[in-house]
């Protein structure tokens, strides 16, 4: 038995090690390397004593946290507030319209061409997505203007990621598109999976539609809206292409998110240790989004 047990794990140990290589000890690392502990052989990165000074001086920033931008309702607010707002604004719509989508969808003649329509937008790499959502919302050559300018609306007119009140809802608004076809495609797969005896049943007793969707499908399909919900939260919260290339944060902040501003304390200020502040600050937020859909999902909720 014993002999057994140390073949299975002489199997287990390569990837063991390198998870430990690629996932565990960069993640420490970096949370150590945020309190000014630097285990990175060589790297003499802070010469500071062990402290909790790049938290304060992080929630204490206008980049994070913009206090006065949240009470008067103007950006930029932060790029907390910033990913905060993208989570309220982009996960319910996304999450519904897949639904509906899907729902709709399910008995219609060439609906795998229409699904693969919507899906183009998760193939379609994140940066060409941002440079698609920056040339919608231009004021000259943008879809979106056009419709605004078709429909008489012509005071709304401009291009909307140069402007910090309109820069953000951009971003979010266009990458509804590069998102939403998860959610079809995942609620069509928990469609297939509905057994139709129980659609049909309930049609027979003449049950409207509204109430199959609320009564029936809905409920029977909570496993996948917490499997959409958690994958969307989770992207959303580390959301970087897009926003690097429409706005890289801008116009002064109005679009910043916390990967944007992680990178540019790294790669612009070269301030490693606020880089591994942000980056630890927004590990501990992902972290307890994954840990309940993880408890969901083997719970089989």
């Amino acid at each position: 038995m014993g002999a057994m047990r140390l073949e299975k794990l002489s199997f287990l140990l390569p990837a063991l090690l390198l998870i430990f290589i690629m996932v565990i000890y960069p993640i420490l690392a970096t949370i150590l390397l945020s309190f000014n502990i630097d285990i990175v052989v060589g790297a003499e990165v802070s010469d500071k004593p062990p402290s909790l000074e790049n938290y304060f001086k992080a929630f204490s920033s206008r980049e994070l946290l913009n206090w006065k931008g949240v009470e008067t309702g103007t950006f930029p607010m932060g790029a907390l507030i910033h990913n905060a707002l993208w989570v309220a604004i982009h996960l319910p719509i996304t999450t519904i319209l897949g639904l509906l989508l899907a729902v709709l969808l399910q008995n219609v003649k060439g609906a795998s061409i229409i699904r693969s329509l919507i899906f183009l937008g998760m193939v379609v790499p994140m940066i060409v997505g941002g440079l698609l959502i920056a040339f919608s919302f231009d004021k000259d050559i943008g879809i979106v203007n056009f419709l605004l300018n078709t429909l008489g609306l012509k005071m709304f007119v401009k291009t909307w990621t140069t402007y910090p009140d309109t820069a953000l809802f951009a971003l979010i608004l266009g990458s509804v598109w590069l998102w939403t076809g998860f959610s079809v495609v995942t609620y069509s797969a928990g469609l297939a999976s509905i057994p139709k005896e129980i659609i049909e049943a309930a049609l027979i007793d003449g049950a409207k539609f509204r109430t199959i969707l609320f009564k029936i499908i809905i409920p029977l399909l909570k496993p996948v809206t917490v499997a959409v919900v958690a994958m969307t939260i989770i992207w959303d919260l580390k959301i970087f292409d897009i926003v690097y290339v429409a706005t890289r944060g801008g116009p002064g902040g109005a679009s910043m998110v916390l990967s944007i501003l992680m990178w540019d304390y790294f790669a612009r200020v070269t301030d490693y240790t606020m880089s591994a502040t942000i980056a630890t600050i927004l590990t501990f937020i992902i972290l307890p989004v994954a840990i309940i859909w993880v408890k969901l999902v083997m719970k089989g909720r």
